[in-house]
C-alpha cells in the first residue's frame, strides 16, 4: 500500500521566513526602523519559556527586534491588561504576543483584547477572528494560518471538500475552520462531545486534528485518500493523530514535530513585518510564496 506523502512545514517555514527577512531589512532600510515584536509572559511555566525564547531567537534570525516583557505568576488581570495597553500605544513596538496559557486566575479574553488590533499579529483577539470570518484583510490565527499556507503549498484547494476540524479552541480549532469555509470547503466542527467522532472523521477530506488528545484520531477512521492536518501538541511530540496508522491510508500527512509547528511561527514573523508596513505606511509589494 502507498504511504502519504509528508507535508514538509518545516522547508516551507524556511523559505516563509527567508523571505520575511528579506522584507525586514528593506523596511528597515527605508525607513530607519526595525521591524519589532514584544513577546509577554506570565508566569515561568517551562514549556512556556522555552517557546518565547524560541520565538525571540527566529524573529532576531529574521532581522526582527525582539522586546521581552516577563511578569510574575501573580500578576492580576489589570496589570496584565495594563502592560498590554502600554505595549498597544508604544511606536516602537509593532507586533504583540501574549504567550499563554497564562494561570487560571486570569480573564484571558479581557488581556487578549487589552492588544490593539493592528499589533495582534497571533490573530487573538475578536477583530482579528471577525476579518478571518469575513474574508477581510487583517491577521489571522497563526497556527489556522499556518495550516492553509500548507495546504496552499501542497496544491491542496479546499473547494467542494469536506473538512472536519476537530477541535473548538478560539485560536485554533474555531479560526481554522472560519478560514477553511472561507475557501468553500464544507465545514464540520467535532470536539469532546461530539458523538460518533470516528464517523464524522471518516467522511473528512481534509482533517484538522486540533484538540489536544494524544493519538486520539486513530488509521481506521480516516478516509482513504484525506488529507490529514496534526495540529496537536502533547508531551514527547505525540501528535493527536495516530501517525503509523494514519499514513497508510492519507495521501498527505503531517509529521508531529516539523509540520504545522514551523508554520505558526514562520506566520508570526510574517505578520510582525507586515504590521510594521502597515504601521510605517510603506507601501507592500506581492509576496513570492
Amino acid at each position: 500500500m502507498t504511504q502519504a506523502r509528508l507535508m514538509d512545514g518545516t522547508a516551507l517555514a524556511r523559505r516563509i521566513v527567508e523571505d520575511t527577512a528579506r522584507r525586514a531589512a528593506d523596511l528597515t532600510a527605508r525607513t530607519g526602523t526595525t521591524p519589532c515584536l514584544a513577546t509577554v509572559l506570565v508566569g515561568a511555566d517551562p514549556a512556556s519559556v522555552t517557546y518565547v525564547r524560541m520565538k525571540q531567537n527566529r524573529s532576531r534570525k529574521a532581522g526582527i527586534a525582539s522586546r521581552h516583557v516577563e511578569l510574575p505568576a501573580a500578576t492580576t488581570t489589570g496589570e496584565l491588561v495594563g502592560t498590554l495597553q502600554e505595549l498597544s500605544a508604544d511606536p516602537a513596538v509593532h507586533g504583540i504576543l501574549l504567550q499563554h496559557p497564562m494561570g487560571a486566575h486570569i480573564d484571558e479574553r479581557a488581556a487578549f483584547e487589552a492588544i490593539a488590533p493592528e499589533k495582534d499579529v497571533d490573530g487573538v483577539t475578536f477583530a482579528s477572528f471577525a476579518t478571518m470570518s469575513f474574508g477581510l484583510p487583517g491577521f489571522v490565527s497563526c497556527t489556522p494560518g499556518g495550516i492553509m499556507r500548507l495546504l496552499d503549498a501542497y496544491d491542496v484547494d479546499p473547494s467542494g471538500k469536506r473538512a472536519v476540524v476537530v477541535g473548538r479552541s478560539a485560536i485554533l480549532g474555531k479560526p481554522a475552520g472560519m478560514l477553511l469555509l472561507a475557501r468553500d470547503a464544507t465545514v464540520t466542527y467535532c470536539h469532546s462531545r461530539t458523538t460518533d467522532l470516528s464517523a464524522a472523521v471518516r467522511e473528512a477530506d481534509i482533517v484538522v486534528a486540533a484538540v489536544g488528545r494524544p493519538q486520539l484520531i486513530k488509521g481506521q477512521d480516516i478516509k482513504p485518500g484525506a488529507v490529514v492536518i496534526d495540529a496537536g501538541y502533547n508531551p514527547g511530540n505525540i501528535g493527536d493523530v495516530d501517525f503509523d496508522s494514519a499514513v497508510e491510508r492519507a495521501s498527505l500527512i503531517t509529521p508531529v514535530p516539523g509540520g504545522v509547528g514551523p508554520m505558526t511561527i514562520a506566520t508570526l514573523l510574517e505578520q510582525t513585518v507586515d504590521a510594521a508596513t502597515q504601521q510605517l505606511g510603506v507601501s507592500q509589494r506581492v509576496q513570492a510564496l
